[in-house]
This record gives C-alpha cells, sequence and structure tokens, in this order.
C-alpha cells in the first residue's frame, strides 16, 4: 500500500534552540514532503556579507550583498543543502560569527522582501510536484505562507534550549559553554521579537507546541498527530 503523503504546507515557527530544524526535516521525510530551512537562507546571506568585510549594521551594503548573491536551497529533507555562489556553506553558516550577526541582517527590510520572495518561489514550485513541504522559519505562519494548513509554534524554556544548542555545537565540533549559549539564546530573542518588520511572534491560529519536557520522538508524534486531524494526508496508511 502506498505511504501517505502530506498535502500543502506545514509551517513550524519558534526561536532558535527548539528543534525545529532536527523535526521538521524528520516530518517531512515521514510525509514524503520535500522541506525548506528558512533560517539557513538569512545565515547564507550573513555569511557573504560578512565573507565582504561588510558591517552588518549597514543596510544599504547587506542589501547589496544580499542581492547579489547566488543563493541555491536543497529541499530534499534527507539531504538539504544551502549553497552560496555555488559552493557548499554548510557547516559554516552555523558558526559563531554568522550566528552572532545574522539577527542583524535579517531585520534589513530589503532583505527580507528578497528572501521572502524566494521563499515563495521555492513553496510554489514545491506545490507543483507530489507531496507538500514543511517550512521552518520565524516568519512562517505569519508572512511566507498565511494560508498553511498546519501552522506550530515551537517553543521550549529558554534554559532548554540552550542546553540543546550546547549539546548540538558540542556535536558538530564547535566550541561553546552553556552560560554563553544561554545568554546568546536570550539575545537572539530580544533581536529577532523586537525587530520592526516580520518579527518573530506566535500567528493567530498556530498551534503552540511547547517541547520542554519532550524528545524529538515526542514532538514529531505531536506534529504527526496534528497533520492528520487537519485532513493533510493523501494516500493509504
Amino acid at each position: 500500500m502506498a505511504q501517505a503523503r502530506l498535502r500543502g504546507v506545514v509551517a513550524l515557527d519558534g526561536p532558535s534552540g527548539t528543534g525545529k530544524s532536527t523535526v521538521s526535516k524528520r516530518l517531512a521525510a515521514v510525509l514524503g514532503a520535500t522541506y525548506l530551512d528558512t533560517g539557513a537562507m538569512y545565515r547564507a546571506v550573513t555569511l557573504a556579507v560578512l565573507r565582504a568585510g561588510v558591517d552588518p549594521a549597514d543596510s544599504a551594503e547587506v542589501t547589496r550583498i544580499a542581492r547579489a548573491a547566488d543563493l541555491g536551497m536543497g529541499t530534499d529533507p534527507l539531504a538539504p543543502a544551502v549553497r552560496l555562489d555555488g559552493a557548499d556553506a554548510e557547516p559554516e553558516i552555523r558558526g559563531p560569527e554568522v550566528t552572532g550577526a545574522v539577527s542583524a541582517v535579517s531585520a534589513v527590510p530589503e532583505v527580507r522582501e528578497l528572501l521572502v520572495a524566494m521563499q515563495r518561489e521555492l513553496i510554489g514550485r514545491a506545490m507543483t510536484e507530489p507531496g507538500g513541504m514543511v517550512v521552518e522559519g520565524r516568519d512562517i505562519g505569519t508572512v511566507v505562507v498565511p494560508d498553511a494548513g498546519l501552522k506550530v509554534y515551537l517553543t521550549a524554556s529558554a534554559d532548554a534550549r540552550a542546553q540543546r544548542r550546547t549539546a548540538q555545537d558540542a556535536s558538530d565540533g564547535r566550541r561553546s559553554d552553556l552560560s554563553s549559549t544561554h545568554a546568546d539564546v536570550q539575545r537572539r530573542d530580544s533581536l529577532d521579537s523586537g525587530r520592526k518588520v516580520a518579527p518573530l511572534r506566535q500567528a493567530d491560529d498556530a498551534v503552540e507546541l511547547d517541547s520542554t519536557d519532550l524528545d524529538i520522538a515526542g514532538v514529531l508524534e505531536q506534529l504527526s498527530k496534528l497533520v492528520e486531524s487537519r485532513g493533510l494526508l493523501v494516500g493509504a496508511r
């Protein structure tokens, strides 16, 4: 029997360290869907800005760099890829320099306008193929795909998110300590929630899912139930 597949878009938003990327990729793989990490696009632009020696606070120069950058996004959840000017940008976009500057770059209105247009194009292209798409970020349900079939706002306590980020850094070979990561989580929350354009917030019709006391399997189970309850599955199960 054919496996059930997702139809339409699942929008998964939330602050850093909630496990959005991990569960989004796994959910997409289980449901035979494609996957888009919009945060990686802002990180790639930030990397281009840093490589050019541009101050992330210089909106005009940041916009110029963003428009000139050649971004390529792979949407296979089993092998997602981010390419910048033809070269693999992973894992460099996950490094501390990019992490420290990405909130400033993503707050530039022209950058957001440019990348949202690209995101919508990628999503529209995916909708012409069998299967839906799981899209993660900070403004998916509020700005990018406000008519998504399911919107989820994934959250967790700051302590839990800092612990997860520290563990992930260690797993990826990056140095970090819990106290500095905790401070960075709170800094990112403040910047992302306080920016004037497309601030991080929960969409009015989004389902809040607190992952503080859930492991990855637990979050994935809750998301799968929500997808099914919204009638977003097609095919036999």
